[in-house]
Parts: structure tokens; sequence; C-alpha cells
């Protein structure tokens, strides 16, 4: 036996010996499907107060036993009904939910769940009330948390498994551990555990104390997590089920500290307090799942989200209804929201309204005798949770709420506090007017979770800042460049910036006379381009900003935030109204929407969508409906949330919490292809940038720009020297050249996978400083010279179909912790481009039709390795270059002409090859064709048309399932491939066969 199982068992006994000290049952004698099931019975006929004959407990089995995870999750946590044999209903419930604490805690380990194609065997599990819930994969090697997961996932998606088809189906929670690092996540369906180039791996978090330190001892994450009550409050309390996804989310320890803080603070009636949760850290969760564990607390008349812009009333009431839909209704006017105040209605206890109508319900002067309608509230305990503590809440309103409810208590949640040097706003005390803060308005901090702690655990990004350097004299600290210059730079720089397009950007600008001014010069400087340039690929702009109001409540509510473009429309507001018209008009034509200023929300709605929908590759929606720069004044810098937007262009004075604010819209998580935010400044605010970073950095201000920002361009240089040496080396050892055509060469698992981790590293630390926008002439040729694009490219190549086909052969193999393959974490997201997508290489290969050999910018062996390098296309790849391979230089086809002539010779060569199958396993083409026909047409693989397909050959059934399993071997890699990306179900089990 190795030392390596020996560990893994060590672990494992300590572990159990520690459960068994926080008084969970260990139960050696629970290793199979019936010792599982006969435990489960004991416990539930005890809870439930009832004794069920057995077939009565076989018919509980199929009824509560389904591969769907959400619905298992939710019959976990409700009240259910069963019918007896003699027609009477059982009202039972699976666990004790009125006190999680109160059921039964057992450990069990090596628990086996043979099926006809699964023969798995789970470290530990821990059961609830005999229900098996927990789940902790113990690994003796360092293995990353994504590989940890991918390993419970294999498992998850074996064909047979146990999680679809046995008690495992209840499993809420998964821990991953090799004792000195210890991960956790939540279980969910199979559309929510995919790994794929364009997927960021699930949300996995360690624990953490209440100051934010990590627990990710195995021992101590014992103590602090896995403690019974603790362990039944995390998934009774602190998991969300998100019902429009049917996705189950567990809650990140910071969220749940504030959580317990407010609930503790109001059911001790403490007061006051506030929530510093930096921008990207999820606090809409926070605040949903604060308001609805208040909704069953007696002692509270109702709870109130309040948001101050209508933009967020709409955005946090959806965000509430995709946690639970319905929870939370639509305020249409301030009638509508006296009237859900007033209303004993239980689905009216939690309300989301902004802080504006909030404002005119409590205005003693409205005609409406709002006020007077709502006195019966004046003594009652209402709870107000106040979204961002913007400005609004420092006014009027926020005064007029204190008075009229003496027993309210007023809990904040911001990103950005206001300090003493960040604050505007003067609250007048007596007879002297002071500066208010954040600590003045809501009496106390009741929890922490500062951008620096998000930077690092990982949650949000580090921001690359670019302070724009134009050729000749420095720019000044807030220095207006020419806006010629500022866009020349931006077209110069977006590329690389945007990671060739697969992010997008926002460009904050001054006024809205400088917005409309750049969105002139842009069309301007494009045509300008395009008609010197055949190559270059215009970028689509939009742009937006408020209009003037003139009467309009929905834009003057807009406006209250909005304070540059409320000052700007002030003046010459026609001429505003005019551009703005134009800019619509544009965007009508360029997108072949209907938008008008009189319905200026719906236009700025489908703006805002337009940025998100970034995120779909061009297969699926074409890059002409997308956007990729969107000029802005202050719309979109606070709120606005989107994965697939990394850059910030600047052209505005920016300082404190307004920065970090606009900042922040750049910073959220995606995948590897996003290491950064990225920020251009056009105004030199190096000084306004490191004053808002040591305001905001929470603590340790001395390391606060060490983590905030990333490393200059030189230190990663440094780090990509020795990763390119790190490669040279190992291929030496191998007797290789470090050149890719040597790749093909190397001998052995143990020797590819070293390739492709050190590889890997390299395109890393490519991808990272590809998206610097400040590198000099010299980095660049220093970069050239580590990693010339050319051999970067190849490399690439080797890489995918090198990391493709391991991971193809991983899958076949037990897990072995000294297997190199099964320690390998694969990595593709990083070999993926936006640009180079179909649409694109179809223009590349219409370019290398038209041009006769001596005038070609791109050889053909060149478009090869431009093909191969694309994650994106590797499933296209054998066709395209197969296709390629027949083309003419010269024979001057056109792009409609070279898709239309693709598709032809792909149909062909597919149907030659259905040909060649047919008669492998002698079966009429047509019979074949149909097979495959009816499976394309459905996403589904039917085992029934497949024994349709054999049945005139009158084989017996062994003799026919070795045919069949024949068969769909060569069938099933023509079927993904005319599948086109799409996911077919059902094969899974030929696939592993």
């Amino acid at each position: 036996m190795s030392m390596n199982v020996l560990k893994e068992q060590e672990i494992e006994t300590q572990l159990i010996e520690k459960l068994k000290a926080l008084k969970y049952t260990y139960c050696p004698d629970i290793r199979d499907r019936e010792a599982l099931e006969r435990n489960f019975r004991e416990k539930f006929e005890s809870l439930n107060r009832v004794t069920l004959t057995d077939s009565e407990f076989q018919r509980l089995l199929d009824e509560i036993v389904t591969p769907d995870v959400f619905a298992n999750a939710e019959r976990l946590r409700n009240r259910n009904t069963f019918e007896r044999e003699d027609g009477t209903p059982l009202h039972y419930q699976l666990v004790n939910l009125k006190d999680w604490c109160k059921n039964t805690f057992e450990v069990v380990n090596q628990l086996r769940i043979n099926t006809k194609s699964s023969h798995h065997r789970y470290d530990v599990i821990l059961l609830i009330n005999g229900l098996p819930l927990v789940q902790i994969e113990l690994k003796s090697l360092q293995v990353s948390p994504r590989k940890g997961m991918q390993q419970i996932i294999d498992y998850r998606n074996d064909p047979g498994n146990g999680y679809t088809n046995s008690l495992l189906c209840f499993m809420q929670l998964f821990i991953v551990s090799n004792r000195s690092q210890t991960w956790y996540f939540a279980n969910n369906n199979n559309e929510h555990f995919a790994f794929n180039v364009e997927e960021r791996f699930l949300p996995i978090y360690r624990w953490a104390a209440p100051d934010n330190k990590k627990i990710t001892h195995l021992d101590a994450f014992a103590d602090a997590f896995l403690a019974k009550c603790t362990l039944a409050e995390m998934l009774s309390r602190y998991m969300v089920l998100i019902q429009n996804e049917r996705k189950l989310m567990m809650m990140r320890p910071y969220q749940i500290y504030a959580v317990k803080a407010i609930v503790d603070s109001i059911h001790e009636n403490r007061g006051n307090g506030y929530i510093w949760h930096t921008t990207g850290s999820g606090k809409t969760l926070t605040s949903f799942k604060a308001s609805t564990l208040l909704k069953d607390n007696a002692d509270i008349e109702k709870c109130l989200f309040v948001v101050d812009r209508k933009d967020l009333d709409k955005q946090t009431r959806e965000e509430f209804n995709r946690f639970q839909s319905g929870c939370v209704e639509e305020n249409t006017n301030t009638e509508t929201l006296v009237q859900r105040l007033l209303s004993d209605d239980y689905k009216d206890k939690v309300i989301v309204t902004t802080i504006q109508k909030l404002g005119l319900a409590l205005d003693a002067n409205h005609r409406k005798q709002y006020r007077q309608r709502l006195k019966p509230l004046c003594d009652k305990r209402i709870v107000f949770i106040f979204d961002e503590c913007h400005r609004s809440q420092f006014g009027d309103n926020h005064k007029a709420i204190r008075e009229f409810f003496p027993r309210a208590q007023l809990f904040g949640f911001t990103g950005t506090p206001i300090f003493e040097q960040n604050a505007t706003y003067r609250r007048i005390e007596g007879d002297e007017a002071r500066l208010a803060t954040t600590k003045d308005i809501f009496d106390k901090q009741l929890h922490a979770y500062t951008i620096t702690h998000a930077i690092d655990d990982g949650n949000v990004l580090r921001f690359h800042v670019d302070y724009f350097k134009p050729k000749g004299a420095p720019v000044k600290p807030g220095e207006v460049l020419a806006k010629r210059a500022v866009v020349e730079a931006i077209l110069e720089k977006h590329d690389a910036a945007t990671n060739e397009r697969k992010f997008n950007a926002l460009f904050a600008t001054a006024s809205i006379d400088d917005a409309i001014e750049y969105f002139h010069l842009f069309q301007e400087i494009q045509n300008e381009r395009a008609e010197a340039d055949e190559n270059f690929i215009p970028l689509n702009i939009a742009c937006v900003f408020s209009p003037p109001a003139e009467g309009n409540r929905d834009v003057a509510q807009l406006q209250e935030d909005l304070p540059q473009e409320l000052e700007d429309n002030k003046v010459d507001p026609n001429r505003k109204k005019a551009a703005l018209k134009e800019i619509i008009a544009n965007y009508n034509a360029r997108y072949g929407t209907n938008h008008d200023l009189a319905n200026f929300d719906s236009y700025y709605q489908d703006v805002q969508q337009r940025i998100k929908d970034q995120k779909y590759p061009n297969s699926d929606l074409p890059r002409k409906k997308k956007i990729d720069i969107t000029i802005v004044v202050d719309m979109l810098l606070t709120g606005f949330d989107s994965q697939y937007l990394n850059t910030l262009y600047v052209d505005k004075n920016l300082k404190y919490h307004g920065l970090i604010q606009a900042f922040s819209r750049t910073n959220r998580v995606l995948n590897d292809s996003k290491p950064y935010g990225n920020i251009l400044d056009f105004r030199a605010q190096k000084n306004a940038v490191d004053e808002a970073i040591a305001l905001f950095s929470g603590e340790a201000p001395d390391r606060a720009k060490e983590v905030w920002l990333v490393d200059p361009a030189p230190k990663v240089i440094e780090k990509l020297e020795e990763a390119t040496q790190k490669l040279k080396e190992f291929m030496a050892a191998q007797g290789l050249d470090a050149r890719p055509e040597e790749v093909a060469n190397l001998k052995g698992d143990e020797a590819r996978a070293g390739f492709i981790e050190r590889f890997k590293e390299v395109r890393r630390l490519t991808t990272q400083l590809g998206q610097y926008t400040d590198l000099d002439e010299e980095q660049k040729a220093k970069i050239e010279t580590l990693m010339p694009s050319d051999d970067l490219r190849t490399f690439s190549a080797q890489y995918l179909e090198t990391a493709k086909r391991l991971q193809e052969e991983g899958k076949t193999r037990k897990d072995d912790p000294d297997d190199p393959i099964q320690q390998l974490d694969f990595e593709f997201v990083l070999f993926d481009s936006a640009l180079i997508d179909y649409d694109y290489i179809m223009k590349l290969i219409a370019r290398f039709s038209g041009q006769p050999p001596k005038k070609q910018k791109m050889t053909r062996e060149q478009l090869m390795g431009l093909l191969a390098s694309s994650a994106r296309l590797m499933d296209e790849r054998e066709d395209l270059e197969a296709y390629i391979a027949t083309l003419k230089e010269g024979e001057g086809l056109s792009e409609e002409e070279v898709r239309k002539g693709y598709e032809q010779f792909k149909a062909r060569r597919q149907a030659e090859e259905l040909a060649r199958i047919a008669e492998k396993h002698e079966l009429p083409v047509e019979a074949l064709q149909d097979f495959v026909d009816h499976i394309l047409d459905r996403y589904i693989f039917d085992p029934d048309a497949l024994t349709e397909l054999f049945r005139p050959k009158g084989l017996g059934w062994k003799a026919r399932a070795r045919a069949e399993l024949a068969l769909m071997e060569d069938l099933i890699p023509l079927l993904r491939r005319k599948a086109e990306g799409g996911e077919l179900s059902g094969l899974e089990v030929y696939e592993d066969a």
C-alpha cells in the first residue's frame, strides 16, 4: 500500500475522532445502501412517530429519491405528505424543521453505493436524521480546489451514480480537504456543475472567523463549521435556494456574520448599525437573507429594504425575486407603498422601495396626506435596511424616518463608507454645522469586509491602472487632453485591454457635452481608419446620459444621484435633448431597436442588457449586436454589475468613494482570461488613486497598494522569464529543444503532464501582460524575445491537442493520487479568443482565397496555426483545416461563398464518414442517418431507437449489446461535431464504456 493511501487513511481516522469529540455518533456498520436506508428508516419513523410497513417505506423511497437536487433541497426544508396503504395521509418532515439542532448527527466512512455502472466509495459522510447531507472528500496530495471539485463532479456526472438513485440525492454540501487546506461548496444539478471554456469554476469557499481570518486546517474547520448546531444552522438558515434558477447557493462567511449581526441587533434591540462590505461582495444576497429571516420575527411589524434610485429599485427587486420568486412586489407608486405598509398580509412584511417614495409618504405637506394614514405605524418596530449609503440617506428623508418611527432600527450597507476625509454633506447640530459620516447616521459598524479582504480571498480582482502618457510633455494632474488624442489612444489600446474584445468597457467623461463630442469623434475617426485599412474592425460605441427632466418625475428621481448630469441639463437643455435623440436614433439603426426620448428608461435598460450580453460567444450572439464601449457621465458608475466588463477609460476627475465605485465596475471575478480590472486614466490621477486606496483599505494601509494593484510590468516580465526558462529546462531534461514541434515527441504521461503544467504558467503570464496597456517598446521587445508570438500560438495549439487527449484518457482511469494525469488541473479558458471565432476565421479564409500568393498577408500555414491555437474552435478544427487545404490562393471567393462552401464541404465529409460507419457495422445508410437525425432533432439519445436500428439483424442480447457499443464508439465523435457545441444528453454511458 502506498504512503499516500496510508496518509489519506490517517487523515480520515483523525477526522472521525474529531467528529466523535464533537458528539457525532460514529456508525462503522453503515457501509452500503441497505444499511444506509435501514438507518434512515429508524430515524424517519422516530421523528414522525409512525411505523411504516416495508412496502410503504419502499414507496416513500421511490417518492423522495430523485436526481433533482433542487427539488430534494426543497423537500428537505418543507413539510410533506405521503399516502399510506389505508389511504390516510401522513404529513411528515425529513428532519426536525423547528430545531435542526435536535436532529441526530452521525458520521459514516467508506460508504459504497454500487449500481450497474458505478462503484464509487465515499470517504466521509455526515448524516442528519439519517440523511446524507454533507460529503467530505479527503486528499493526501496538494490538490487545487478546482481539481478537488472536479473529482467530485466526475463522481456526480458518472452514469448511474448514487447521487441520482439513492439517498445521496439529498447531498447539500461538499467539503474537500488535504488537512492543511479545506474548501466547501454547494451541491447542484448538472447544469450548474459544468466546466467548459467559458465558465469559471463553481463558487468554492474557505471558512473564516468574524475578523475574516481564514480557518483552513481541517481540525480548526471542524471546530468552527462542523459542530452540530453550527452545521445545522449553515444548512437551515444560511443556504439560499434560488428559485428562478433552481440552484443552491452557500453564503460566504462574511455574509453570514453580517446577517447574524443585524438579526442579533434586532433581537436584542441594540440600536442601529452599518455593514461595510465592499462593492462586488454580494450585498444584495446578504440583505435578502437578513430580510427573510426577519419575516418570521413576530416582534417586527415591517422590514423595508430602501434603495435610492428607480433603476436600483427595479434591480434589487429582481435580485430578491431571483432568490425567491414573487417574494417582493413592485411598488408602482407611493400610494401602493402606503397600502403595503398598512397591510397585514404576510407577503407585505418585506418591502423594497426607494427613499424618494418613502420621503413622499412621510411628507407632512403632501396633498394626499399619506403621513396621516401611516400614523398607526408610529409606535411599531419597523426595520429599515438601506442598500448603498449614498448621500440621499444623509438628508431630510432620513431625518423624517427617524422622527416618524421613533422605535425603528436602521441598518446601512455600504461598499464605500463616508469618513471625515470624503464627507461632503453638512449636518446641523445645535448652532454648528459639521460634515456627516456614515457613523453619524448609522451609529456603529457591525461588520467589515473591505476590498482588501475581498482581493485577498479572490472574490474581486485587483486593478491595473495605466496613467496615460502622451508622446511629448507628461500630463499634469487633472489636465484635460485633446479629445482626438484620447480617442486615438483608446482605439490603439482597446483590443489589448479587453483581451481581444472578449470583454467590454465604460468610458467615464466629465460632462454631457464631453460625452456628445466623444461620441461623434469615435464615429469620425473609426470611419477614417476603416477607409485606410480593410483589416480594421470598428468598435460598437454606445452613449447614455439622462435627458432634461422637464417635469418627468422618473428622470428627476434618476438624476438625484447623478449630480453632474443634473447640473449639465440646466444649461442649453434643448441642444442636449437633440444630441441624445441623435444618439438614440444611431443606436436604433445599429441594433434594430425602436427607442425614443419619451421612453428613456427602456433605452437605458437596453444599453445595460447589451453590455451584459458580452457574456455570449459571437457564435450565439453576433458581435454586431453587442457593445464594445459605452460612453457615460454619471450613469453606470455605481451599482452596475457585469462580469464581462473589464475596462474603464477615465477622462473625468474622480476621488475617494466616487473613484472606488467607478473602478469597481471592472473587478468582478470571472476566470483566468480576466486577471484584473483595467483602468486607463487620461487625467494623471495617481495621487487621487493612492488617497482612495489608503482611505478604503480598511486595514493594513501600508500594504493596501500592494494588494489592490497588480504587479508592474517589469515584475511580471521577470516572472515570464522564469516560466519560459523552466519550460526550456524541462524540455531539455526530456532530450528535446524548447520548440513547439518537439512537444509531439514527449514520451509518456508524466512528460506530457509536465509540459501542460509549465506551458500553462507561460500562457497565464502572457495573457496578463497582453492586457497591460502601458508596455513600452523595450518591454514589448523583451516579451517577444522570451516567447515569440508565432511560438506562443503554436505551443498553444500543442497544449490544446495534448490537454484534450490527456483529459479524455483521465476520464477512463481510476482515481489514483500517483497518476500524473489525475493531478492535472486542465485550463482551457486561457486559450480562448473572442476575436478568433468562426466569423473571424471565415473572413480570413475569404481574404486568403481572394489574394494572389505574393500579396497574401497570412499564409495557409499561419491560418492553420491561428485556428489550432483557439480553444473556442477545438470542435471545428479538423473540418476547417481539411476545408482550408482544398482552397486555392487567388481563387477570389467572397465571404458568403466561403461560408456556403464550408457548410457543403462539412456536410459531404460527415455523410462520407456516416457511410463508412454504416458499411463497417453492416447497417443501411438511410437507417443510420434516421437514427442520427432522431438524436440531433431532440438533443437526447434514445436507447430504444438504437435497439430498433439493430432489430432487423436478429442478434441475441449479448451480441446486440456488443454491436451497439461498437457502433456508438464510432458514432459519438461524429454526433458531437454535428451537434456544433450543443449538449447531447444520454451519451455518457457509452462514452464511459
